[in-house]
């Protein structure tokens, strides 16, 4: 499980991320990460709306993203010293409903390793 420092919390934040990060789509998710002011500090959010499925479909698609979130910080803490502190917003598109865990563990990985290449090469 994230821990409450690893979570965007404020709506503000949510908004911000989303309208200026960059933005990397696969199949079944979209991830919007942005750097944030605090240089050692990743959050992760989720967006898991209606249109995922009922209750039940948008809360398992939501813990395994939360999973695969939990999988990759180590990674991204690692490489803070090129990349800093950064904002991820994870959307799940309604495909996601049927994807397996390690197609969207994958998806959330490979946008993760796009974002820290693209920030470490500028």
């Amino acid at each position: 499980m994230l821990a409450k420092a690893n979570r965007i919390t404020r709506g503000a934040d949510y908004r911000a991320t989303v309208r200026k990060g960059a933005r990397f789509t696969a199949d079944n998710t979209i991830a919007y990460v942005r750097p944030n002011a605090d240089p050692d500090v990743v959050r992760f959010g989720f967006i898991v709306s209606k249109s995922v499925g009922n209750a039940v479909r948008r809360n398992l698609v939501r813990r395994r993203l939360k999973a695969a979130a939990y999988e990759v910080l180590p990674t991204l803490r690692e490489s803070a010293g090129a990349v800093g502190g950064v904002d991820i917003v994870i959307r799940a598109l309604p495909a996601s409903a049927e994807a397996r865990w390690a197609t969207l563990h994958e998806e959330v990985t490979r946008a993760v390793s796009r974002y820290v290449r693209r920030s470490s090469t500028r």
